[in-house]
């Protein structure tokens, strides 16, 4: 396995309801990425915003953005990874794509649906876990509301990486960062979250605060808190997670339980 893995986290301001320019957007960020990196994270809907009009800009699991990512994933020579909207058999889904380079990928689509904002009504809910495997590390992927539920997120999996994409608003954004902390914590984890910025066509402010932290709960940024758009690196050690793991064996005494 690789016992690094270099993570690219991009927060963004996201054009309203408008996949061509935020393609375009992430090309020309993807595009000034300096060093080869094994992962590109880009945020919650990051080809629309977080919009409920998913008649209007729903795609197809062969549709434009899908081809988009294994078309970058194959250039850069290595994953990327966001979620969208897809709509699948007369359902609509929040769906997380992990892209590899060779054009295979994972899908996971997100479970806690976010009922202030209705996405009950026009979203199906996930009902799957999913365990990415990806150069010998582990990851789970969420995504936003998700990280106010510990139980779907709870590491009864032996996962390495717990990775959440969001549309996450200023106004919580102390839950925001207390939250993906926690989750680290309690997981024995990296725990990885990205974030949007600006203004969605709702008027609602977003301003990041993407994230990473080791299985102490320390930031692993050189930057914290960043409120405008940015490009964030880091670099996972494996031998990290395994050294607390065996010196402070928690997980060892969790609940007994499977997720669904």
């Amino acid at each position: 396995m690789n016992t690094s893995l270099h993570v690219t986290l991009i927060q963004a301001h996201l054009a309203w309801e408008n996949p061509v320019q935020n393609r375009a957007a992430f090309t020309q960020k993807i595009n000034s990425i300096p060093t080869k990196t094994d992962v590109i994270i880009l945020p919650e809907m990051f080809t629309t915003g977080f919009t409920m009009n998913v008649a209007e800009i729903a795609e197809t699991m062969s549709g434009d953005t899908l081809r988009w990512l294994e078309e970058i994933s194959k250039e850069k020579d290595c994953a990327i990874a966001g979620s969208y909207v897809v709509e699948e058999d007369g359902n609509f889904y929040n769906r997380f794509v992990f892209m590899l380079p060779n054009g295979t990928y994972y899908i996971y689509d997100k479970h806690q649906l976010f009922t202030l904002a209705k996405e009950h009504d026009v979203f199906t809910a996930g009902q799957k876990e999913v365990i990415i495997e990806y150069k010998g590390w582990k990851i789970k992927p969420l995504i936003c509301y998700d990280l106010r539920f510990p139980v779907w997120a709870r590491n009864t999996s032996g996962y390495d990486v717990l990775l959440y994409v969001a549309s996450w608003p200023k106004p919580r954004i102390n839950a925001w960062d207390a939250l993906l902390k926690a989750r680290a914590i309690e997981n024995m984890c990296y725990c990885i979250g990205v974030n949007r910025v600006g203004l969605d066509g709702k008027g609602y402010e977003y301003n990041g605060h993407s994230g990473i932290y080791d299985v102490l709960g320390n930031s692993i940024l050189e930057e914290n808190a960043i409120e405008r758009e940015a490009i964030l690196y880091a670099t996972l050690d494996i031998s990290h997670v395994k050294k607390i793991r065996n010196k402070l064996p928690f997980l060892d005494d969790k609940d007994n339980f499977k997720l669904i």
